[in-house]
C-alpha cells in the first residue's frame, strides 16, 4: 500500500518517460476541449434571450458586474477543489465544466460589446494573439525545463493588487484603461509561466484533468484582457 501511494505522488518529471507523455496529452488534449466547450457555451449564450439583459445588468447596475465576478471567483474556487480531487474522476470532470461554464458567463459581456460594438477582427485576432504567446510561453517551460515555482508569492501580491483595483474601479466608477490591461496580459503570461511549470514538477500523472483546468484559467485570462487591448485600439 505504501509503495502505491508513494507511485501516486511522484510527479510528472520523475515518471516514466512513457507516462509524462501521456500526462502532457491528456492535459492539453482537455485543455483545448475545455476551450472548445468554452467556444460553444458562449455561441449558445449568445443567442439566447438573456445575453441582453444579462448585459443590461452588468453594465446598467452599479454593483452588477461586482455581484458576477464574486460569483466567478466562488465558482473558480469549488472547481478548483474539485478538480484536484484524484479520488474521483467524475467530480474532476465537474470541476473542470463548472470552471468553463463560469468563464463562460464572465467573457459573455466582453463578447457581446466586442460583436456588436468593435470591427469584426478583433475577436480572431484576440484569439491568434493569445494562441501565439501561450504556444510561446509553454515551449519556454519544456525547452528550459526550468522551474518557475518562484513566481508563486509575486502572482499572488499581483493578484490580490489587481482585484482591489478592479473592486475599487466598479464600486468608484473609474475605468482602468490600457496600461491596467496591459498589466494583467503581463500577469497572465506569468501564470502560464508558473502553472505549466507547476503542473510538471507538482503535479502526479493522474492529475491530468485539475492540470488542464489552472491552464485553462491562465489562457482565459489573458484572452480576456488581449481582447479588451485590441478593442481598445480599434476604437482608436
Amino acid at each position: 500500500m505504501s509503495m502505491m501511494a508513494h507511485a501516486q505522488t511522484i510527479s510528472v518529471l520523475q515518471a516514466e518517460p512513457s507516462a509524462r507523455a501521456m500526462f502532457i496529452r491528456r492535459t492539453y488534449a482537455h485543455l483545448a476541449l475545455a476551450i472548445a466547450a468554452l467556444v460553444g457555451i458562449e455561441y449558445a449564450l449568445l443567442q439566447s434571450p438573456i445575453v441582453e439583459p444579462f448585459v443590461k445588468f452588468v453594465f446598467g447596475v452599479k454593483y452588477g458586474w461586482l455581484g458576477v465576478l464574486g460569483a466567478f471567483m466562488l465558482c473558480g474556487w469549488l472547481a478548483r477543489g474539485l478538480a484536484v480531487n484524484v479520488s474521483s474522476v467524475p467530480l474532476q470532470y465537474l470541476g473542470l465544466s463548472l470552471y468553463v461554464l463560469a468563464w463562460a458567463v464572465m467573457f459573455l459581456p466582453i463578447i457581446y460589446l466586442a460583436i456588436h460594438y468593435s470591427s469584426p477582427d478583433v475577436l480572431p485576432m484576440a484569439a491568434i494573439l493569445t494562441g501565439v504567446m501561450f504556444a510561446g510561453l509553454t515551449a519556454v517551460v519544456f525547452v528550459t525545463r526550468k522551474d518557475f515555482s518562484f513566481m508563486g508569492s509575486i502572482l499572488m501580491i499581483g493578484g490580490f493588487i489587481a482585484l482591489g483595483l478592479i473592486v475599487c474601479s466598479i464600486v468608484f466608477g473609474f475605468n482602468l484603461g490600457l496600461i491596467f490591461s496591459g498589466f494583467m496580459v503581463v500577469f497572465a503570461s506569468g501564470a502560464i509561466l508558473y502553472d505549466t511549470s507547476r503542473v510538471m514538477n507538482h503535479y502526479s500523472t493522474d492529475q491530468h484533468v485539475g492540470a488542464s483546468l489552472e491552464l485553462f484559467a491562465s489562457v482565459a485570462l489573458l484572452f480576456f484582457y488581449i481582447l479588451q487591448i485590441v478593442m481598445s485600439l480599434s476604437r482608436r
